[in-house]
């Protein structure tokens, strides 16, 4: 069996984390997302992958290659155009010749997720569902007789706790209602129209619902809580590096090969630290932190609940929460992250909600000493900010803060 993952888009909620990698490259707990779900499929032996590649292709193809490191043979096909998931599945008709699956490649699942829709699947096509309390923001499925009669996307008002996944079993006929699809306002196709017009046309359409991992992080600080939960599921302590006499580590904490815990560190697992760090002494991480490979923490600097990607220096005496900082940052001696709750975020006139968060900071910025950054405020990319500097509004890409 062979499956086709879309991994052409950018992920617009997700910047400025994805200005410079799609959403699909996006970290959680030191891995792309996208590896989770290449793994979750190896584990059920489908081994043919098909992907869907677009913006920032070639940082997917350097990581992934040909697959034979994951386990996988893939193939890449790229979808020049965003013109939507039905238009994406199409583009890999020359390659499908029997039952396939086809998932996103910005939702996190593991291999029970994938078995469930394989183990329960039925009809001509097999949907997977999740119950959701709350389903503002994602399309629901309406059943009757054990069938699936409608797939409503975003409904403004709360009709069904079925939450469509967006993972399919499909059989090769969905091309044909793809070519009869007619594209959405906003020009593109969508793969839900086209199963709903086999639904009308009289075909089986069945759902399967899944009590397994499937986290749908829709921003940056989605991004968090999926960090939290993987890290959650860790199964034990993994030491690779060097623990110095006086350095304490409690609970669940993996630490990579070459890297350093120095004398006086503290660190409170979930945590995961990756290859070549430097930690500490006398520094602080507290749970669901992710720290990348070849960082330095300096003395007496807390993170906690935070997402550091590779290649991050932090001065000492610094404390960072709720927050992701991306790669090639240099962050000076204290450094603050404030952290708000029930923030309203401003991205392109549309505001988001945040429970809870810091901030986001993109790639290779140089950020001088004593600076705070008040919660919800992100700094982009390129960006350079002077000593002293209370950040108290986005700051645009290659921007200098005085």
């Amino acid at each position: 069996m062979k499956a086709v993952i879309l991994a052409a888009g950018e992920g617009l909620r997700c910047r400025p984390l994805t200005m410079t990698r799609s959403k699909v490259m996006l970290p959680v707990a030191n891995k792309p997302i996208l590896e989770y779900i290449i793994r979750a499929l190896a584990q059920n032996d489908i081994k043919d992958i098909i992907l869907i590649v677009g913006y920032k292709k070639e940082r997917i193809m350097d990581y992934f290659g040909d697959g034979i490191d994951f386990g996988v043979s893939i193939s890449y096909i790229e979808q020049s155009s965003q013109l939507g998931t039905a238009h994406a599945v199409k583009l890999a008709e020359r390659l499908i010749d029997e039952k396939f699956l086809v998932l996103n490649g910005d939702n996190l699942i593991d291999a029970d997720t994938v078995s469930d829709l394989l183990a329960g699947n039925s009809g001509d096509v097999a949907l997977l569902t999740v119950m959701r309390e709350q389903t503002a923001g994602y399309g629901v499925v309406l059943q009757d007789k054990g069938r699936v009669s409608r797939i409503i996307e975003k409904p403004m008002e709360k009709i069904s706790h079925l939450v469509n996944t967006g993972i399919y079993m499909l059989s090769p006929s969905i091309i044909d209602e793809i070519e009869m699809t007619r594209a959405s306002d906003t020009g593109e196709y969508a793969i839900t129209d086209a199963v709903q017009r086999m639904i009308d046309g009289g075909g089986t359409i069945t759902n399967v619902t899944t009590r397994s991992t499937w986290i749908d992080a829709v921003h940056s600080w989605d991004l968090l809580k999926a960090n939290a939960i993987l890290l959650s599921n860790y199964d034990g302590m993994e030491v690779a590096g060097v623990v110095e006499h006086g350095a304490v580590i409690v609970g669940k904490v993996a630490i990579g090969e070459k890297s350093v815990i120095r004398s006086g560190s503290y660190i409170v697992g979930p945590v995961v630290i990756g290859k070549n760090c430097d930690i500490g002494p006398n520094t602080t991480i507290l749970p669901s932190t992710a720290i990348g490979d070849n960082c330095r923490i300096d003395s007496f600097t807390e993170i906690e609940n935070s997402i550091v990607m590779n290649d991050v220096c932090i001065g000492a005496g610094s404390h960072v929460a709720h927050s992701i900082i991306g790669v090639h940052n240099i962050i000076g001696s204290h450094f603050v992250t404030e952290v708000g709750r029930d923030l309203k975020i401003e991205m392109k006139g549309i505001l988001h909600h945040a429970d809870e968060f810091g901030t986001v900071i993109g790639d290779d910025n140089a950020i001088g000493q004593v600076v705070l950054v008040h919660a919800g405020k992100m700094i982009t990319t390129g960006c350079s900010v002077e000593s002293g500097v209370t950040v108290s509004r986005d700051i645009p890409q290659d921007s200098t803060v005085l």
